[in-house]
């Protein structure tokens, strides 16, 4: 292993019935599908320098529930998504990704016109009746969820418009099942393209957002009537698409530029106009946690993690990881308000009267926040997330839940285990918005296991665990699906 566990390369994979220690909630019948890097290193010796890079691994948490004779079992598979960049890696020809590999930012974006990037290692979404393993390109990868195995790539059809960059995280509406996401595409007019996706191969567009500069994003907030993006001051210069460049990363072509400050554009889902788009101070995150609607729709409410600047992509580098320097300041949950004052008519509002105001809820390290998916696009009052050091020091050692009300944090310690996110399981028979599980895996470095844990939501105290065959590296994203079951 590394000198810091959960950054090693694990080639093994396995099908098992495990048992559970302790009591799985009769409700938990679904299964959990978490996505990440599962290898750093190939065959012929080559390897990645991020941990963004690592070749995509899919774990399946499948909870099988106590029968009459009182027995309870976790399914158990973990893959690696057979993709082109999979592929590639086993005969030595991974070319690199999100911070590997030397490239000018021509070739890279037409790279991404004819053949974009696969290593699909950020999070499984269901999409209509498909699975599909995404990453932060538009060339999504559709899978088994009960073999793992690879179904193909997805193909869009129509003339929406479409770009080389995506967000990795779908947004959806759960009113509607309505799925939204963010495309980016470069050109000598860049334009954010903001889409629905009604069933997998098919988009319709719903407005787009000239940017004279792209910033980098990795997701965007969702409202019943907006879709909100926060263009952080983390920006590409789209000439330097038509002429050869330096050599560089692809994310090291983005520059940090905050004398831009952080705009919020506010775009109507219904028109697909820009309603608003006032800018505060700079500031950079990944994941935005939920969004809502407040004063009859004219108050928007999003919940972001945030970090000052964009070093903490710097210090994500597999060397820093594994030495344990990890030095970056940890994510930490504000809240930013946009008023947008009275309409001015067409559903257009005056700009000098919109505003935007930020409140730090928590300030204490968080990373990989969530809420529970009954309160997506509405009002919530609970966030759960890993709880990190402030600065970042080691892995996060427990779970942090807080209580957007009344500041409350409620905390899980892992007894000395390295948790990873922390995804909230709703009792569907339940009324209050935490009754029900938090889901997560710890890695537990001595023993050289990783165990999935089951905590209450209410106030985190475990309810069960499952003792893995081998020790999985850190992973990004998982979500529960109810649907998928165990075989009878």
């Amino acid at each position: 292993m590394s000198t810091h566990p959960g950054f090693h390369s694990l080639h093994e994979e396995t099908s098992a019935t495990l048992p559970v220690t302790g009591d799985l909630p009769r409700w938990l019948t679904g299964s959990l599908l978490r996505n990440g890097p599962g290898a750093f290193s190939f065959p012929d010796g080559s390897a990645v320098d991020h941990w963004f890079d690592g070749l995509a691994m899919v774990s399946r948490f499948t909870f099988d529930p106590a029968d009459a004779d009182g027995d309870s079992a976790v399914h158990y598979r973990n893959q690696f998504l057979r993709t082109d960049a999979y592929e590639a890696a086993r005969v030595g020809e991974f070319e690199g990704g999100f911070a590997t590999g030397e490239t000018t930012l021509r070739s890279r974006l037409a790279t991404f016109l004819t053949d974009p990037y696969d290593n699909t290692n950020i999070v499984v979404e269901r999409v209509g009746d498909s699975y599909v393993a995404l990453t932060e390109s538009p060339r999504w990868v559709a899978l088994d969820p009960d073999s793992l195995d690879l179904r193909g790539h997805v193909e869009y059809d129509g003339d929406a418009p479409s770009g080389q960059l995506s967000c990795a995280h779908l947004k959806r509406d759960p009113t509607t099942g309505t799925l939204v996401n963010v495309d980016t595409e470069f050109g000598r007019t860049s334009q954010y393209h903001v889409y629905t996706i009604p069933e997998p191969g098919t988009r319709e567009h719903v407005g787009s957002v000239p940017t004279d500069e792209p910033a980098y994003m990795h997701s965007f907030a969702l409202t019943p009537r907006y879709v909100v993006l926060t263009e952080f001051p983390l920006r590409v210069d789209p000439l330097r698409f038509l002429k050869p460049g330096r050599q560089a990363p692809f994310i090291e072509q983005f520059e940090w530029e905050p004398d831009r400050g952080t705009r919020v554009v506010v775009l109507d889902r219904t028109s697909g106009t820009v309603v608003a788009a006032p800018t505060t101070d700079p500031v950079f995150g990944f994941h935005h946690v939920n969004a809502f609607e407040r004063a009859g729709g004219t108050e928007i409410v999003f919940d972001l993690e945030t970090v000052p600047d964009a070093t903490t992509i710097d210090s994500l580098y597999l060397d820093s990881l594994r030495d344990g320097e990890m030095g970056a300041i940890a994510g930490r949950l504000e809240r930013f308000t946009v008023d947008l004052g009275d309409p001015t008519g067409h559903g257009r509002y005056d700009a000098e009267d919109v505003t935007v105001t930020r409140e730090v809820l928590h300030d204490s390290g968080t990373a990989l926040p969530t809420v529970s998916p009954a309160r997506w696009c509405r009002e919530h009052r609970y966030v759960y997330a890993m709880d990190m050091p402030q600065p970042v020091t080691e892995w996060a050692r427990g779970v942090v839940k807080y209580d957007t009300e009344t500041g409350d944090v409620t905390e899980a310690d892992a007894g000395g285990d390295y948790f990873g996110e922390p995804i909230f399981v709703p009792n569907p028979e339940g009324d209050a918005e935490d009754d029900g599980a938090v889901v997560t895996v710890a890695l537990d470095a001595a023993a050289d296991r990783s165990r999935l844990v089951v905590l209450d939501g209410a106030d985190l105290t475990e309810r069960a665990r499952v003792t893995l065959p081998h020790a999985l590296p850190f992973a990004f994203h998982g979500r529960y699906f109810p649907e998928i079951r165990a075989p009878s």
